[in-house]
């Protein structure tokens, strides 16, 4: 699909719609998530649960017939407005070749998630052409902070610009260069963009800002992430990049810092780091999909809405 192709755009969420939360990858402890739903339901929501959002499999929600069925579910009931990921993990790979685009194509409908939820926003996209945020899990260990928080509420009720501001207190503030371009938003958590090449759902990055965050990735294994997608041409022809959160992302020669810059920096386009994306502890939404602006120079990353007005 091309760059330039108009996203599918979701209605924005109004106090009284309902939400349904999913756990497609990774399990989830009642005791986790019950923090979100409680946060949803502050804002008027009407929030319901998957059949199996509470199954477990080892590190799999449930079996991959049941998680692909609860997404089906919501994604085709009419009176759904959003599907919400519990968490990340590991297992949408498993799934998104069973996915029926048609109910999104025609009734579309706000996904939500990060991490290993990649791959669904690479799947919904390539099948659907629909914008979906990426944002925060509802899983919450920990209360989310005010700015996690209202990012969030703001991405999901405002068919308005996202703008994201580079973090000084972020470390990936460090590998920021100049310049400003635009383009449409892609992205996410960088192993599961490389673990999506070779597959229908590789992301188109032609002319695109990329976006990527990780965690818990030794230096040397984001080194071989991004060599990979340099090899398999996915940084060819990239606009900018959008470096977010390398979250315990520990060594120290080279530092994974380091090896962002040195990646990054030959691809001769503006890159913009610190951006509060990611598994850190201020986490922002921003949609994937729309029409992206990086300015390198002014620290700011601003996205076009992933929500149209509702109504």
């Amino acid at each position: 699909m091309s760059i330039d192709s108009a996203p599918l755009l979701p209605p924005a969420l109004r106090p009284g719609d309902q939400v349904v939360l999913v756990s497609p990858s990774g399990p989830v402890r009642p005791e986790h998530v019950t923090p979100g739903i409680d946060l949803l339901r502050s804002w008027g929501l009407t929030v319901t649960l998957g059949a199996h959002a509470y199954d477990r499999e080892g590190y799999l929600a449930g079996s991959d017939a049941d998680r692909l069925a609860d997404l089906h579910a919501a994604l085709r009931d009419p009176a759904v407005r959003a599907v919400l990921c519990t968490r990340g993990g590991y297992g949408v790979q498993r799934i998104v070749d069973g996915l029926d685009p048609s109910s999104v194509r025609d009734d579309p409908t706000i996904v939500l998630g990060f991490s290993d939820i990649t791959a669904l926003h690479l799947a919904l996209w390539r099948t659907a052409r629909l914008a979906t945020l990426h944002g925060p899990a509802f899983a919450l260990r920990i209360a989310p902070d005010p700015a996690t928080v209202a990012s969030l509420r703001a991405a999901l009720f405002e068919p308005a610009p996202v703008v994201v501001r580079a973090s000084d207190d972020e470390p990936t503030r460090a590998v920021t260069t100049s310049g400003r371009v635009a383009g449409r938003l892609t992205g996410g958590n960088l192993a599961m963009l490389t673990a999506s090449l070779g597959t229908p759902d590789a992301p188109d990055t032609d002319g695109a800002v990329l976006l990527v965050e990780d965690i818990a990735e030794q230096p040397y294994k984001v080194d071989r992430m991004l060599t990979h997608l340099h090899r398999a041409g996915a940084l060819a022809k990239v606009a900018g990049v959008a470096v977010g959160q390398f979250t315990d992302c520990d060594g120290t020669d080279p530092t994974v810092l380091d090896v962002l810059a040195e990646r990054l920096h030959d691809l001769g386009v503006p890159v913009l780091g610190g951006l509060p994306v990611g598994h850190g502890d201020v986490r922002h939404t921003v949609p994937l999909g729309t029409r992206a602006v990086l300015d390198a120079d002014a620290g700011t990353l601003t996205v076009d809405p992933g929500v149209r007005p509702a109504g």
